[in-house]
């Protein structure tokens, strides 16, 4: 089980959560989740992504939770979740479906928000009926669907068959990634942030990472060097936005593209220049305006035709 290490003060430091709980997930394995802001409140379900945890939320639930019941979960051996041997994409959209009746009521509508693999699971889970029931729209940061070894920019090397093995090595690697130190902080900016990150940024980001156990790291990696939801695009009904820096060099905007021309019912994508993989650290208040203004435009309607 991760022993979560993370920032303790400043934008990125967690809040103290309103309630916790543990939800079952189909398979018995256990999920850690917070309830966040009023319970009467329009809700938000947050699903981070590959060697994070709800920390790396921090600043999005310290904003919307002052009018929004904002729930946030552990991926299964993600911060407080212990691991588990079911590794798949099928895993992770029982858990959000696990997650999402746990803590909503029948028929309740939710903007769902995904960063990385947390929009995976998002894709995963699109077809789901649990899904359907309480997803009013969806924000997917940092993304992609397939081929996130072949595309990403993590190995300085052109495309082709050297790189994708050398960067399976890299992102797949059960080496442990040991403490923060400065030498650390630059390696996991260089891979996973934008060059103009401040150092609070970095330093909340490398916490919450180095805190995943490398055998997590490593079986979740196998499970993302196979990705194939190319199918859970087409069943991504409801209203989507889609966000990405142009500097992201594990999931680069080629992933963003391909979601916006595939998507049904896209409303919005946005393109953050210099901006890397971490979108919600490195852009809080523009990925919490769009978490917002999609609940406004979907979540509100869905209230009203419900109570009409």
């Amino acid at each position: 089980m991760s022993r979560p290490t993370h920032v303790v003060s400043g934008p990125y430091a967690p809040p103290a959560a309103t309630r916790e709980l543990t939800v079952r997930s189909a398979d018995g394995a256990r999920l850690h989740v917070e309830v966040h802001g009023p319970e009467a409140a329009p809700p938000v379900v947050l699903s981070h992504g590959w060697t994070c945890s709800t920390a790396f939320w921090a600043a999005q639930i310290r904003d919307l939770a002052a009018d929004h019941r904002v729930i946030a979960y552990d991926q299964r051996g993600h911060g407080r979740s212990p691991a588990s041997p079911a590794c798949s994409t099928q895993a992770l959209a029982d858990d959000l479906e696990a997650v999402l009746t746990a803590t909503l009521a029948p028929q309740e509508k939710a903007v769902i928000v995904g960063h990385s693999m947390g929009g995976m699971t998002v894709l995963a889970a699109a077809a789901r009926p649990r899904f359907r029931e309480h997803a009013a729209a969806v924000l997917l940061c940092s993304t992609g669907s397939s081929r996130l070894v072949a595309e990403a920019l993590v190995v300085p090397l052109p495309a082709g068959r050297v790189r994708t093995w050398l960067t399976t090595r890299v992102l797949g690697s059960r080496a442990p990634l040991g403490p923060v130190t400065p030498l650390a902080k630059r390696i996991l900016k260089y891979a996973t942030m934008g060059a103009g990150s401040a150092p609070d940024m970095v330093e909340a980001c490398a916490r919450v990472v180095h805190a995943c156990p490398r055998a997590v790291r490593h079986d979740w990696s196998r499970v993302l060097a196979g990705l194939d939801l190319e199918a859970g695009i087409r069943e991504l009904t409801v209203p989507t936005e889609v966000v990405v820096g142009t500097a992201d060099r594990l999931t680069p905007p080629v992933h963003t593209r391909a979601l916006v021309a595939a998507l049904p019912n896209c409303v919005g994508s946005t393109e953050l220049p210099g901006l890397g993989h971490m979108t919600p650290v490195e852009a809080p208040e523009l990925v919490t305006g769009r978490i917002r203004e999609l609940a406004a435009a979907y979540a509100a309607d869905v209230t009203i035709e419900e109570g009409a």
